[in-house]
Protein backbone atom coordinates (compact mmCIF):
# COMPACT_ATOMS: atom_id res chain seq x y z
CA UNK A 1 0.00 0.00 0.00
CA UNK A 2 0.91 3.22 -0.63
CA UNK A 3 2.53 6.22 1.87
CA UNK A 4 -0.29 7.07 4.54
CA UNK A 5 -3.27 5.88 2.85
CA UNK A 6 -5.96 4.15 5.36
CA UNK A 7 -8.15 1.43 4.64
CA UNK A 8 -11.35 0.49 6.83
CA UNK A 9 -13.10 -3.25 5.62
CA UNK A 10 -17.21 -2.77 7.30
CA UNK A 11 -18.49 -6.00 6.84
CA UNK A 12 -19.81 -9.22 8.42
CA UNK A 13 -18.44 -12.76 8.75
CA UNK A 14 -21.24 -14.38 7.02
CA UNK A 15 -21.37 -12.47 3.61
CA UNK A 16 -20.19 -13.92 0.46
CA UNK A 17 -20.23 -10.17 -0.56
CA UNK A 18 -17.61 -9.42 2.17
CA UNK A 19 -15.30 -12.37 1.15
CA UNK A 20 -14.86 -10.88 -2.21
CA UNK A 21 -13.65 -7.84 -0.78
CA UNK A 22 -10.99 -9.76 1.61
CA UNK A 23 -10.38 -12.10 -1.48
CA UNK A 24 -8.91 -8.77 -3.44
CA UNK A 25 -7.32 -7.16 -0.75
CA UNK A 26 -5.66 -10.25 -0.40
CA UNK A 27 -4.21 -10.68 -3.76
CA UNK A 28 -3.56 -7.55 -4.02
CA UNK A 29 -1.37 -7.86 -0.85
CA UNK A 30 -3.31 -4.65 0.66
CA UNK A 31 -3.09 -4.40 4.44
CA UNK A 32 -6.43 -2.96 6.19
CA UNK A 33 -8.17 -2.78 9.14
CA UNK A 34 -11.25 -5.28 9.34
CA UNK A 35 -14.02 -4.37 11.42
CA UNK A 36 -17.30 -6.78 11.84
CA UNK A 37 -20.76 -5.51 12.38
CA UNK A 38 -23.48 -6.29 14.07
CA UNK A 39 -26.57 -6.16 11.06
CA UNK A 40 -29.36 -6.34 13.95
CA UNK A 41 -27.83 -3.25 15.66
CA UNK A 42 -26.15 -1.36 12.29
CA UNK A 43 -23.16 1.11 13.70
CA UNK A 44 -23.37 4.43 13.15
CA UNK A 45 -20.28 4.52 10.94
CA UNK A 46 -21.84 2.02 8.37
CA UNK A 47 -25.21 3.90 8.22
CA UNK A 48 -22.98 7.21 7.35
CA UNK A 49 -21.03 5.24 4.72
CA UNK A 50 -23.71 3.53 3.21
CA UNK A 51 -26.84 5.52 4.25
CA UNK A 52 -28.53 4.23 0.90
CA UNK A 53 -28.37 0.85 1.09
CA UNK A 54 -27.21 0.44 4.78
CA UNK A 55 -25.47 -3.51 4.14
CA UNK A 56 -22.25 -4.60 4.35
CA UNK A 57 -19.36 -4.41 2.62
CA UNK A 58 -18.47 -0.56 2.56
CA UNK A 59 -14.37 0.46 1.76
CA UNK A 60 -13.53 3.31 3.38
CA UNK A 61 -10.11 4.33 1.89
CA UNK A 62 -8.78 7.47 3.39
CA UNK A 63 -12.13 8.44 4.83
CA UNK A 64 -13.87 8.21 1.55
CA UNK A 65 -16.81 5.52 1.43
CA UNK A 66 -17.00 3.05 -1.22
CA UNK A 67 -20.24 0.16 -1.72
CA UNK A 68 -21.23 -2.88 -3.61
CA UNK A 69 -18.98 -5.34 -3.31
CA UNK A 70 -18.28 -5.90 -7.47
CA UNK A 71 -17.58 -1.86 -7.52
CA UNK A 72 -15.06 -2.04 -4.38
CA UNK A 73 -13.13 -4.76 -6.35
CA UNK A 74 -12.65 -2.79 -9.49
CA UNK A 75 -12.06 -0.08 -7.15
CA UNK A 76 -9.18 -1.99 -5.55
CA UNK A 77 -7.38 -3.11 -8.73
CA UNK A 78 -7.48 0.31 -10.49
CA UNK A 79 -6.21 2.31 -6.95
CA UNK A 80 -3.35 -0.28 -6.36
CA UNK A 81 -2.78 -1.21 -10.02
CA UNK A 82 0.54 -1.80 -8.79
CA UNK A 83 0.58 -4.40 -6.09
CA UNK A 84 -0.33 -7.93 -6.73
CA UNK A 85 -1.57 -9.30 -10.22
CA UNK A 86 -4.37 -7.11 -11.77
CA UNK A 87 -7.68 -8.86 -10.94
CA UNK A 88 -9.53 -6.90 -13.89
CA UNK A 89 -8.50 -8.20 -18.11
CA UNK A 90 -6.05 -5.40 -19.16
CA UNK A 91 -8.05 -5.98 -22.60
CA UNK A 92 -11.35 -4.10 -22.96
CA UNK A 93 -13.12 -6.72 -24.64
CA UNK A 94 -12.20 -9.38 -21.95
CA UNK A 95 -12.58 -6.64 -19.57
CA UNK A 96 -16.49 -6.51 -20.66
CA UNK A 97 -16.66 -10.52 -21.02
CA UNK A 98 -15.47 -10.88 -17.07
CA UNK A 99 -18.05 -7.88 -15.79
CA UNK A 100 -20.66 -10.07 -17.71
CA UNK A 101 -19.63 -13.12 -15.85
CA UNK A 102 -19.64 -11.38 -12.96
CA UNK A 103 -23.18 -9.27 -13.29
CA UNK A 104 -24.50 -12.91 -13.91
CA UNK A 105 -23.77 -14.58 -10.64
CA UNK A 106 -24.81 -11.92 -8.73
CA UNK A 107 -28.40 -11.94 -11.27
CA UNK A 108 -28.73 -15.71 -11.26
CA UNK A 109 -26.75 -17.51 -8.99
CA UNK A 110 -26.94 -15.40 -6.08
CA UNK A 111 -30.28 -13.69 -6.12
CA UNK A 112 -32.32 -16.88 -6.69
CA UNK A 113 -29.97 -18.67 -3.99
CA UNK A 114 -31.03 -15.70 -1.33
CA UNK A 115 -34.78 -16.59 -1.79
CA UNK A 116 -34.46 -20.11 -1.45
CA UNK A 117 -33.82 -19.10 2.29
CA UNK A 118 -36.93 -16.98 2.26
CA UNK A 119 -39.75 -19.82 0.41
CA UNK A 120 -41.92 -20.00 2.63
CA UNK A 121 -42.95 -23.76 1.34
CA UNK A 122 -41.09 -26.87 -0.19
CA UNK A 123 -42.13 -26.38 -3.71
CA UNK A 124 -41.42 -22.78 -3.79
CA UNK A 125 -38.07 -23.59 -2.52
CA UNK A 126 -37.66 -26.20 -5.27
CA UNK A 127 -38.27 -23.54 -7.78
CA UNK A 128 -35.61 -21.47 -6.47
CA UNK A 129 -33.41 -24.19 -6.27
CA UNK A 130 -33.91 -25.02 -9.80
CA UNK A 131 -33.11 -21.59 -11.20
CA UNK A 132 -30.02 -21.89 -9.26
CA UNK A 133 -28.91 -25.27 -11.02
CA UNK A 134 -30.04 -23.55 -14.71
CA UNK A 135 -27.97 -20.78 -13.76
CA UNK A 136 -24.83 -23.30 -12.46
CA UNK A 137 -25.28 -25.18 -16.32
CA UNK A 138 -24.96 -21.78 -18.17
CA UNK A 139 -22.52 -20.63 -15.65
CA UNK A 140 -19.88 -23.85 -16.98
CA UNK A 141 -19.80 -22.26 -20.25
CA UNK A 142 -18.69 -19.23 -18.90
CA UNK A 143 -15.59 -20.43 -17.20
CA UNK A 144 -14.72 -22.50 -20.45
CA UNK A 145 -15.50 -19.08 -22.45
CA UNK A 146 -13.38 -17.03 -19.74
CA UNK A 147 -10.86 -19.58 -19.70
CA UNK A 148 -10.51 -19.92 -23.19
CA UNK A 149 -11.45 -23.55 -22.93
CA UNK A 150 -8.46 -24.29 -20.10
CA UNK A 151 -10.66 -24.51 -17.49
CA UNK A 152 -8.31 -23.75 -14.71
CA UNK A 153 -9.55 -20.31 -13.51
CA UNK A 154 -11.63 -17.61 -14.84
CA UNK A 155 -8.95 -15.29 -15.38
CA UNK A 156 -7.19 -18.22 -17.43
CA UNK A 157 -3.93 -19.27 -15.86
CA UNK A 158 -4.56 -17.41 -12.81
CA UNK A 159 -7.38 -16.06 -10.53
CA UNK A 160 -9.41 -12.97 -12.49
CA UNK A 161 -12.29 -11.27 -11.51
CA UNK A 162 -15.08 -13.39 -11.93
CA UNK A 163 -13.06 -15.60 -9.56
CA UNK A 164 -13.05 -13.65 -6.97
CA UNK A 165 -16.92 -12.75 -7.32
CA UNK A 166 -17.54 -16.31 -7.19
CA UNK A 167 -15.35 -17.38 -4.74
CA UNK A 168 -16.69 -15.11 -2.26
CA UNK A 169 -19.39 -17.87 -2.13
CA UNK A 170 -16.70 -20.53 -1.69
CA UNK A 171 -17.60 -22.17 2.16
CA UNK A 172 -21.44 -21.82 1.28
CA UNK A 173 -21.48 -23.84 -1.70
CA UNK A 174 -19.80 -26.57 0.56
CA UNK A 175 -22.27 -26.05 2.99
CA UNK A 176 -24.76 -25.76 0.71
CA UNK A 177 -23.66 -29.46 -0.16
CA UNK A 178 -23.79 -30.81 2.58
CA UNK A 179 -26.98 -29.88 4.08
CA UNK A 180 -28.61 -31.14 0.56
CA UNK A 181 -26.76 -34.19 0.21
CA UNK A 182 -26.51 -32.83 -3.47
CA UNK A 183 -23.67 -31.32 -5.71
CA UNK A 184 -24.33 -27.42 -6.54
CA UNK A 185 -20.78 -28.01 -8.71
CA UNK A 186 -21.46 -31.30 -9.65
CA UNK A 187 -18.85 -33.35 -11.78
CA UNK A 188 -20.68 -35.10 -13.98
CA UNK A 189 -22.89 -32.11 -14.63
CA UNK A 190 -20.66 -29.21 -14.36
CA UNK A 191 -16.88 -30.36 -14.40
CA UNK A 192 -15.24 -27.60 -15.34
CA UNK A 193 -17.08 -25.62 -11.90
CA UNK A 194 -16.46 -28.58 -10.39
CA UNK A 195 -12.69 -29.03 -10.60
CA UNK A 196 -12.34 -25.12 -10.32
CA UNK A 197 -14.51 -25.36 -6.76
CA UNK A 198 -11.83 -27.59 -5.38
CA UNK A 199 -8.74 -25.52 -7.14
CA UNK A 200 -10.07 -22.14 -6.03
CA UNK A 201 -9.88 -23.47 -2.43
CA UNK A 202 -6.53 -24.54 -2.74
CA UNK A 203 -5.41 -21.01 -3.03
CA UNK A 204 -3.57 -19.05 -0.18
CA UNK A 205 -6.21 -16.14 -0.36
CA UNK A 206 -8.58 -18.32 -0.29
CA UNK A 207 -7.28 -20.45 2.61
CA UNK A 208 -6.53 -16.94 4.68
CA UNK A 209 -10.00 -15.62 4.24
CA UNK A 210 -12.81 -18.14 3.06
CA UNK A 211 -15.41 -18.72 5.99
CA UNK A 212 -15.57 -22.34 8.21
CA UNK A 213 -17.41 -24.40 6.57
CA UNK A 214 -18.62 -26.00 9.83
CA UNK A 215 -19.14 -22.22 10.87
CA UNK A 216 -21.22 -21.85 7.36
CA UNK A 217 -23.44 -24.82 7.66
CA UNK A 218 -24.03 -23.91 11.24
CA UNK A 219 -25.44 -20.07 10.23
CA UNK A 220 -26.97 -21.53 7.10
CA UNK A 221 -28.82 -24.16 9.42
CA UNK A 222 -30.29 -21.45 11.33
CA UNK A 223 -31.39 -19.24 8.87
CA UNK A 224 -33.50 -21.94 7.04
CA UNK A 225 -34.58 -22.85 10.86
CA UNK A 226 -35.38 -18.79 11.19
CA UNK A 227 -37.11 -18.25 7.62
CA UNK A 228 -39.47 -21.99 9.03
CA UNK A 229 -40.40 -20.00 11.73
CA UNK A 230 -41.55 -17.34 10.23
CA UNK A 231 -43.46 -18.76 7.67
CA UNK A 232 -45.23 -21.04 9.85
CA UNK A 233 -46.30 -17.86 12.03
CA UNK A 234 -47.46 -16.27 8.89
Amino acid sequence: MAGHDELKLLGHWSSAYVTRVKLALHLKGVSYEYIEEDLRNKSDLLLASNPVHKTVPVLIHNGNPIRESQIIVQYIDEVFSGAGDSILPADPYERAVARFWAAYIDDKLLAPWKKVFRAKTEEERAAWMKQMFVAVDVLEGGLKECSKGKGCFFGGDSVGYVDVVLGGAVSFVHANDMITGGKLFDAARTPLLAAWLERFGELDAAKAVLQDVDRAVEHTKVRYARNAATAAND
